[in-house]
């Protein structure tokens, strides 16, 4: 298992470190124990958060409503939760529970 993610029952915790202002969308390996993803987003006024929600709606084939960003919202580590994810980036190499 990768220190990036854990299974709480049907919900997925994804821990994240988050690059605002990339030149392109994308996972982007690990940044130490966490995701790192890149985002075209400035992080000014909440635009990188809804950016990454959005972002990761589309790679989990989720609704933004279930995904909720529990810890980080001022800061690149953050941590993220998705209600039952409809599918599980291969890229990330995510096991199911």
């Amino acid at each position: 298992m990768s220190p990036y993610y854990r299974w709480q029952g049907e919900e997925l915790q994804l821990f994240v470190h988050c690059q605002p202002g990339a030149s392109k969308e994308e996972f982007a390996g690990q940044h130490g124990d966490r995701l790192k993803i890149r985002l075209r987003a400035a992080a000014t006024e909440g635009q990188a958060n809804k950016a990454l929600i959005s972002f990761l709606a589309k790679q989990f084939k989720v609704g933004k409503a279930e995904i909720e960003l529990s810890s980080g919202a001022q800061s690149r580590q953050k941590t993220l939760k998705i209600k039952q994810p409809n599918r599980l980036p291969e890229e990330l190499e995510i096991t199911a529970p």
